[in-house]
């Protein structure tokens, strides 16, 4: 067994073990807890993103993480940019009061990026086809996170100005 390969394999055992905490942190980012009667289950991102500010950056830091396994795993660059782009989607809405916290609660970056680093394990082409096809989607979909808060911020304001004068 020469060098390159004892290498590789090193490599593919870090990878793994790297995959298992990022389940770990998944679950418990995402899916720790039951709101009781039904089956919704929320993890402590959604609990940080109730602190304004710390709860964003925290779930983006620990998503990072995500990256890092998916480059020690050799992941192509589109599924890289595919997690990087739920990251974004989520460090940008979360930043909204009340309306970003219920999107932590509902969206699961960190569940995403897990079902993606998986999806490409066990079928990588049809998965990084995919990824690919929803990255030439993703710009559509900041424009229109944009243009949502756009006009949401604009009317709070007009009911804010209404409510004064009136």
């Amino acid at each position: 067994m020469d060098d390159r390969t004892r290498d590789d394999g090193e490599r593919a055992a870090r990878g793994q073990r790297a995959l298992e905490r990022l389940r770990a942190i998944a679950r418990l980012f995402d899916q720790a807890f039951v709101v009781p009667g039904t089956g919704w289950r929320f993890g402590i991102d959604a609990l940080f993103g109730l602190v304004p500010g710390i709860g964003d950056v925290l779930g983006a830091i620990v998503a990072v993480y995500a990256l890092r396994v998916a480059r020690m795993l050799r992941a192509p660059v589109a599924i890289q940019l595919h997690m990087l782009s739920n990251i974004a989607l989520d460090a940008l809405v979360g930043t909204v009061p009340l309306f970003g916290d219920l999107f932590d609660f509902i969206y699961k970056a960190q569940t995403r990026n897990l079902a993606l680093l998986d999806n490409w394990l066990a079928a990588p082409h049809e998965t990084a086809r995919r990824s690919r096809r929803g990255l030439l989607l993703m710009p559509l979909a900041i424009i229109l996170v944009f243009a949502t808060l756009t006009v949401f911020g604009i009317w709070t304001l007009y009911l804010f100005f209404s409510w004064l004068t009136g």
